[in-house]
């Protein structure tokens, strides 16, 4: 992802930590936080987990637009940029109060260990313990931003948890100063979509709850009138990546409404599927910890939707698209459910050969996610060619802000085996990040898609050959390139006819992108996925460049 694509607070703190890292020598400051849930939050109790963010107040105001602090967040784009201390709060009634130990939990150090100077702070406590995964949200308690001075002789001030997050906008709704052509098009979207809403036996009985499937299904246009009554059309299946969600498809969802009313998408069925929940991304993959997804969806939920709508119903008409962790899913879907599904496009997919994992190899002896064998550590994220995070502050700071919902406990969830406390047993230690080989080994026979498809391959060649493409960038920001080409080795070594793309300069945040299009590859995508369910069709318009 290139800097300029970053929101300007990122920008501005990825800029900020460069000048401002000189003068974080050791200085002891205050480490205990006193946090109480204030009276105007209208909560008579509360609970979850406390966090509390100290940023160098010059860093922040610089930031801030218009120089008035709004909000102290992390971020993984410079995560050593702003502190965080945390603790689990079990219950906590109005006017009362609780202090938080900022030595005990803490990233990047101990706020004791933190340089003296002015900052701001603000405490959040995460009421529904999804942090990690989507950042605040509707329920959680805030406190204003407080500018104070850390030091030896000084007290850090109480900070009052004073508001509670609203519920987001409708996702739906546009602003009323909007121009004429957008709200048109963003109500023509939302005529042809159809919330998904399925109840899930298979889910609910692992869960012992009710379990909804949801997403949201696109019809074609003209797909209602009288004429077009016996016409069938294919479906894709599009799933986000993480940190996606029901509501933030619907940009998307209305980005192919568009496309396909202006003829640049051929006419399909589009179903977008959130795949988000309380551990992180499910991956729609059988897992000891999450449930059955990956049978939910392809013995349950596709069956009803065939039953609804006039999908073609066959291999040919059912594609697969997703980008990251959405990308692994589908790619994951496509080679476990080969007979089911006509081709899958996985786009920067998660690490489909676990020699490499974003960089390190499981499988080595001693293997350790955070140092190399010659000590140094192993980078995770990269922006314009330069490390912004390293495997080790990512993971220390996901720590810190809760034990599920991040990204790398996302993995454990859907990868891992069950431990005998009943969650599932960690990949690598998070303080040494050595990695546990019984685990990998797990991992391995269950989850690998580059050794599963060696395994097996004689017999799931005559349904999975000629359907995997995979379109990677080779800047891609997680490295994810790697894994991809390990990928593309071993089907080669196959003789498996398998179509990867490396796209020259492209990484993680910028692969759909063509000039002011930010959906062009998803368009030559679509019709790629047209001419598979409709051979000798019509091919993609001129404007459509590279397309079959």
């Amino acid at each position: 992802m290139s800097l300029s694509a970053l929101p300007r607070a990122a920008r501005v703190v990825l800029v900020l930590c460069s000048v401002l890292s000189p003068v974080l020598a050791n200085a002891q400051v205050s480490r205990h936080v006193e946090v109480r849930l204030d009276a105007a939050a209208m909560q008579p109790r509360a609970a979850g987990r406390l966090l509390v963010f100290a940023m160098p107040a010059g860093m922040a105001e610089a930031a801030a637009k218009g120089g008035k602090v709004e909000e102290v967040d992390a971020s993984a784009m410079a995560p050593e940029a702003v502190a965080i201390a945390a603790m689990e709060v079990p219950s906590l009634a109005a006017g009362a109060s609780v202090v938080l130990d900022a030595d005990a939990i803490a990233f990047p150090q101990p706020f004791s260990r933190l340089p003296k100077g002015d900052y701001y702070l603000q405490a959040v406590l995460d009421a529904n313990h999804d942090y990690n995964y989507g950042g605040r949200g509707e329920g959680d308690l805030v406190s204003e931003p407080t500018r104070v001075r850390l030091g030896k002789s000084h007290r850090i001030p109480l900070l009052a948890l004073t508001r509670v997050q609203p519920a987001r906008p409708d996702p739906w709704a546009v602003a009323d100063d909007a121009p004429a052509d957008v709200r048109e098009a963003m109500a023509a979207a939302r005529a042809q979509t159809d919330l998904l809403d399925f109840a899930s036996p298979a889910l609910s009985a692992f869960w012992g709850r009710d379990i909804r499937m949801r997403g949201w299904v696109l019809l074609p246009p003209g797909y209602a009138d009288a004429g077009n009554a016996a016409t069938r059309y294919p479906s894709a299946y599009f799933t986000h990546g993480f940190g996606g969600s029901l509501p933030g498809l619907v940009r998307t969802v209305a980005s192919v409404a568009a496309a396909m009313r202006e003829g640049s998408m051929p006419p399909m069925i589009w179903v977008f599927l959130d795949e988000s929940s309380a551990t992180g991304t499910h991956e729609f993959a059988d897992s000891v910890n999450n449930g059955p997804w990956g049978h939910a969806l392809t013995s349950e939920l596709i069956p009803s939707l065939e039953a609804r709508y006039r999908m073609d119903g066959k291999a040919s008409g059912r594609l697969l698209n997703g980008h990251s962790s959405g990308g692994w899913a589908t790619l994951w879907l496509q080679v476990t459910y080969p007979k089911l599904f006509g081709g899958t496009w996985s786009t920067a997919p998660d690490s489909s050969d676990f020699h490499d994992f974003t960089g390190p190899d499981l499988y080595a002896p001693d293997a350790n996610v955070y140092r190399r064998p010659d000590g140094s550590g192993w980078p995770l994220v990269r922006v314009d060619g330069k490390v912004v995070s390293t495997f080790e502050q990512y993971a220390r700071q996901e720590s810190v802000k809760g034990e599920v919902g991040g990204q790398l406990a996302s993995f454990d969830w859907v990868f891992s085996p069950r431990g005998a406390d009943g969650r599932p047993m960690p990949m690598f230690d998070r303080a040494t990040g050595k990695v546990d080989p019984a685990v990998v080994a797990y991992w391995r026979e269950h989850y690998d898609i580059a050794h599963r498809l060696q395994a097996l391959w004689p017999a799931l060649k005559p349904d999975l050959d000629g359907k995997i493409r995979v379109i990677v960038g080779d800047a891609d920001t997680f490295y994810l390139d790697g894994a991809a080409r390990r990928l593309k080795a071993v089907l080669d070594g196959l003789g498996a006819k398998a179509d990867f793309r490396f796209l020259p300069g492209k990484t993680h945040f910028d692969l759909y992108v063509e000039g002011d299009d930010r959906r062009a590859l998803l368009k030559k995508i679509a019709w790629e996925m047209h001419a598979v369910a409709r051979p000798g069709s019509a091919a993609a318009p001129a404007a459509i460049p590279g397309a079959l």
